[in-house]
């Protein structure tokens, strides 16, 4: 689907918001083809319950006050299931509105009894060799976690291998760890996009270098567009790890916070590689400008050296072509090959000099 046509889409579904009123949940996005999927853990230090793939909300999610719930909803194009899911835990009508509106810049807001975490997850096609950007929200209360996103495809597989195996801390420790891990696993996502688009950066510098063409500029415009992508989406980033450690939420636990200032490095470092990148497709353009001036300065110099050597011989052979009846070498035997000779050696003469001065 072309970008034209995703513009088109959102623009409409913003426009059947018009009139509405506040904490209306319509769906701002582009629908995916794939159906909406509900998955849940529920987890403690000792045992763990995992339910996947369910069609629709049930009744009531299971909420154990001894363990972590972790809900993930694959799907917000179905504004009644996050009116469901809202209802049970009591979310702000506003809250749910933005999370069905997919084109939410990334932010954070407490609500006393949870916070509501927007932030964008990065992708790498690697067959149109572009990035793609998918809204994840999240709310974050006492021992639970509800987590939002677009597609079915995402970058947590690692992390529910942990739940599963009882890796590390997350078993554990409270839903804030759990709300850090999932936020953590997307920024060292964009670390794995940003060296995947460092490696198509590199392929398009061989191929300026070597043999640029129309297809190459496509290239660097595809590439460009991806990084002013991943800018946008990797901008907030070190705002939203800020205010998070910052919070003064009681939902965030002080063990918690040297997590946080981690993360907000890692949100920095992004920054830094993300200019870094859009510096060196920005001056791709130049060097291919430069390319094909340099490649159209040698076509050129080719046609002047041969437009040159035939200046003389065309001089010469214009002198013969004249009609005068008195001309003493027409009526000479050698005179034709003479003349050929002779323009043989003008050219000969004229390349050896232009090779003397290295102009060719």
């Amino acid at each position: 689907m072309s970008a034209s046509t995703k513009t088109t889409q959102r623009k409409s579904k913003r426009s059947k918001k018009a009139g509405l009123p506040p904490g209306s949940v319509v769906y701002v996005g582009t629908p995916p083809a794939t159906s909406v999927q509900i998955n849940y853990f529920r987890f403690n230090a000792e045992t763990y319950e995992e339910v996947c793939n369910l069609a629709d909300v049930p009744q009531q999610i299971p909420v154990d006050p001894e363990s972590i719930t972790w809900v993930e909803v694959e799907g917000i194009h179905q504004p009644e299931i996050i009116e469901k899911i809202g209802k049970q835990f009591r979310l702000h009508p506003l809250v749910m509105e933005d999370i069905a509106n997919a084109t939410q810049r990334p932010k954070l807001e407490d609500h006393d009894d949870y916070l509501f975490v927007v932030l964008r997850m990065v992708l790498f096609c690697a067959k149109t060799k572009q990035v793609q950007i998918e809204q994840l929200s999240l709310i974050v209360g006492a021992n639970v976690v509800i987590m939002f996103q677009e597609n079915h495809d995402d970058v947590f597989d690692a992390l529910r291998d942990r739940i599963r195996q009882s890796k590390g801390k997350l078993r554990k420790l409270g839903a804030d760890y759990l709300a850090y891990t999932i936020i953590d696993a997307v920024v060292d996502n964009y670390f794995v996009v940003l060296e995947q688009m460092g490696e198509e950066l590199e392929a398009i510098e061989q191929e300026l270098v070597k043999t640029p063409t129309q297809q190459t500029l496509n290239r660097i415009y595809s590439a460009k567009r991806s990084m002013m992508n991943l800018r946008r989406a990797g901008w907030p980033l070190r705002e939203l790890a800020s205010s998070l450690e910052r919070s003064d939420s009681e939902l965030i636990q002080e063990s918690s916070r040297i997590y946080l200032r981690d993360l907000y490095d890692h949100a920095v470092e992004i920054i830094d590689v993300i200019e870094n990148m859009r510096d060196i497709s920005s001056g791709m353009i130049d060097v291919y400008l430069s390319s094909m001036s340099h490649k159209l300065n040698e076509v050129m110099k080719v046609l002047t050296i041969i437009a040159t050597i035939f200046m003389p011989l065309t001089f010469i052979s214009s002198i013969y072509g004249m009609n005068f009846a008195h001309m003493p070498e027409l009526q000479m035997a050698w005179g034709y090959p003479a003349i050929l000779l002779l323009m043989l050696g003008v050219a000969i003469t004229m390349l050896a000099y232009f090779r003397r001065k290295q102009w060719i």
